[in-house]
């Protein structure tokens, strides 16, 4: 028993490719019309027969898988990978593959595939896609990594994924940290901002009050006066009237 996953070139892989046959096909016009018989006509013509004929030997046709092994077979080459040895299959992000930097291999011509530099890690990786997207990371035993793009790519990562499950990758754990900082500090930040309205409102009242004591202060005192007015205007009637009946009264 045996599955196949077929590679499909993207839209981007077959523009790129055109684009890289038409300047070749152009700098050797263009050698041969000004360097016509010459040696450097010649040796270029070499140098661009030779590689494509080698970039021709990794461009990805299928993979196959069978019950002991993985092979990513190409149009002359075969890459191969024991199950037994696989440590870890896992899809990846595209935005993860932006560190990746071609050593020696094909970007963009009818594929993407040999030997890329991680930037981040510093290591060196092996690709095969046809496409820069739906990438599976595959890592075995001797902390190989090899990246393959598939259209089916779950149901490859199911059908590879170890007995055991993968193994923790370091990625993921530090992304995970990062993550988990970047919520305490907007938990922080969050807790200290409450903290600051709460003593901005505390403040807002403690202002109030001290304006709602000093209205009512206020308004006290206006009421004393006008009681004291109201007091000896009172008093002054009083003594009015009793001086009217005294002086009513006979002698």
């Amino acid at each position: 028993m045996q599955s196949v996953y077929k590679y499909r070139f993207s839209r981007r892989t077959i523009y790129l490719s055109i684009v890289y046959l038409v300047v070749f096909a152009l700098l050797g016009w263009l050698l041969y019309h000004l360097y016509e018989g010459g040696y450097l006509s010649a040796w270029f013509t070499s140098f661009i027969v030779a590689l494509i004929a080698l970039m021709a030997l990794s461009i990805p046709r299928k993979i196959v898988v069978t019950e002991d092994r993985v092979e990513i077979r190409c149009l002359l080459d075969i890459t191969e990978i024991r199950r037994d040895e696989i440590a870890s299959v896992r899809r990846v992000e595209t935005r993860r593959m932006k560190w990746f930097l071609p050593i020696f291999g094909g970007y963009g011509f009818f594929g993407y595939y040999g030997h890329f530099l991680d930037l981040r890690r510093l290591d060196r990786v092996r690709i095969y896609a046809s496409e820069w997207r739906n990438f599976v990371e595959i890592t075995d035993i001797y902390e190989e990594r090899l990246y393959v793009s598939c259209t089916e790519a779950d149901r490859l990562v199911a059908e590879l994924m170890p007995p055991g499950g993968n193994r923790p990758d370091e990625e993921e754990e530090e992304e995970e940290e990062e993550t988990e900082e970047a919520a305490m500090v907007g938990m922080t930040d969050k807790a200290e901002e409450q903290n600051d309205n709460v003593q901005e409102t505390a403040a807002n009242a403690k202002e109030t009050d001290e304006k709602a004591g000093g209205q009512t202060s206020e308004t006290a005192q206006e009421i004393g006066k006008a009681d004291k007015t109201e007091s000896a205007g009172s008093f002054d009637k009083t003594a009015r009237d009793l001086c009217d009946k005294l002086d009513k009264q006979p002698e």
